[in-house]
């Protein structure tokens, strides 16, 4: 399987490329960053791109590929609906509507999250662009097209989150989020758990379009 992987400087994205590096049903790993990410592979190719809105110019590095895995994110603190749609919606279906018409038995995940409004109708700004987001890259028609909806993520592999206030929870609370872990089991996931659900959706398909923090763990075995 030949995979692309954007989002990679990120924790869940970086998680998804170790285990992609690591599985052995992974021959290739196309990663698009914005900046390098300083890591060598014998597996792994980086195409450095600035603009995520047109993915015009790299039409010809993206044919060939079994699965793409859209890793890439930002917060909504802070931001307003426009610049939020923007790098949340407008990114992900520029690479799905080009890396579809090249690869039509792609199987396309997309990194969504709790609480997700399907609907687009809801009060919470962030739910309803990616419940948008979601319903229109299944309406793509991608072979396999997977909504991955972690909740709580716990970083391994030694990942940190670029986020400050989540490494900040994490350096000083993991400890809180193991305890829900304990009572909550199908309530947090880690980041290797993330990576293997995504190889094996692509690899083996799931009866569910919506990814649940559950399904993620049951992917992941």
């Amino acid at each position: 399987m030949k995979a692309i992987i954007t989002g990679a400087s990120g924790m869940v994205g970086k998680g998804v490329l170790l285990e992609c590096l690591d599985h052995e049903a992974v021959t290739e790993v196309l990663v698009i960053n914005r900046n390098p990410l300083g890591i060598q592979h014998p597996k792994l190719k980086e195409v450095i791109h600035r603009d995520f809105a047109d993915f015009t110019a790299l039409q010809s590095q993206l044919e060939g590929y079994d699965a793409c895995f859209f890793c890439m994110g930002v917060s909504s603190v802070g931001m307003n609906e426009a610049d939020y749609r923007r790098v949340t919606y407008d990114f992900a279906l520029a690479l799905a509507r080009i890396i579809r018409t090249l690869n039509p038995d792609m199987t396309f995940n997309y990194v969504s999250g709790v609480g997700t409004d399907s609907t687009e109708k809801g009060r919470s700004m962030w739910a309803r662009v990616k419940g948008k987001t979601e319903n229109d890259l299944i309406g793509l028609g991608f072979k396999q097209a997977y909504m991955f909806r972690p909740g709580m993520i716990i970083p391994k592999r030694g990942i940190k989150s670029r986020t400050k206030a989540y490494q900040f929870l994490y350096d000083y609370f993991l400890w809180l989020v193991n305890l829900v872990k304990f009572f909550s089991p199908h309530s947090v996931v880690d980041t290797t758990q993330v990576g293997k659900a995504m190889i094996n959706s692509a690899l083996k398909g799931y009866p569910k379009n919506t990814i649940a923090p559950k399904d993620i763990i049951i992917l992941a075995k």
